[in-house]
């Protein structure tokens, strides 16, 4: 096995910047939600919840740049090539050391079903978390712009709610995931080097 500059320093950047920016939402999300607790005062929370809201949109838009410039966008192309072992894999096989069926290179970073996981990720559960919360923000002015005064606000707060609690699941699997390299650190350390071991790795 030979060591590559897996990540660079940007998708380290990015990787970072956007966990700190979800956890920030998930917390002050909670507080909205849930007003018994006592993290923040209601108010604070609604106004970091938007702060942060714009960061990770922000984000999110140099990140769309920088994946068409770079070609980086092609890593989350999906393929039914060992999507079976892969699943195998991960439910049976990695319990009894079997080895890794995917061979990870730097142009292929991601097995077949993180392929699905991450594309479901960007195009599912990152559009309906933006859309409705932009949705609620502004909620007034498109009533009024587009004649939906029929649909009630705690309609979109559901489908913005529904989208946040599919987003912890994702990051209690991805969370899982990161332990399941070569050691349980393993993952995590070449996300903050950006160096991991080209044969035979696993990555979260």
């Amino acid at each position: 096995m030979s060591k590559v500059k897996m990540y660079t320093r940007f998708e380290r950047f990015w990787h970072w910047c956007q966990s700190a920016i979800i956890l920030a939402l998930l917390v002050t999300g909670l507080q909205i939600h849930f007003t018994g607790l006592t993290l923040l005062d209601f108010a604070t929370a609604v106004q970091l919840h938007r702060v942060f809201a714009w960061a990770f949109l922000g984000l999110a838009a140099f990140a769309i740049f920088w994946h068409i410039t770079s070609g980086e966008w092609k890593q989350y192309l999906p393929t039914n090539q060992s999507l079976g072992a892969m699943v195998k894999f991960y439910l049976v096989g990695m319990f009894k050391t079997h080895e890794h069926p995917v061979r990870k290179t730097r142009t292929q970073k991601l097995n077949p079903l993180q392929r699905l996981v991450y594309l479901g990720f960007k195009i599912l559960i990152f559009p309906v978390l933006a859309t409705s919360g932009l949705a609620y923000m502004y909620w007034d002015s498109i009533q009024r712009s587009f004649g939906l005064e029929t649909v009630p606000l705690s309609l979109i707060a559901v489908v913005h709610l529904a989208a946040a609690y599919i987003m912890v699941v994702f990051l209690i699997g991805h969370l899982y995931m990161i332990t399941t390299g070569r050691t349980v650190a393993a993952n995590l350390k070449a996300m903050i080097t950006g160096w991991d071991e080209e044969h035979g790795a696993t990555s979260a």
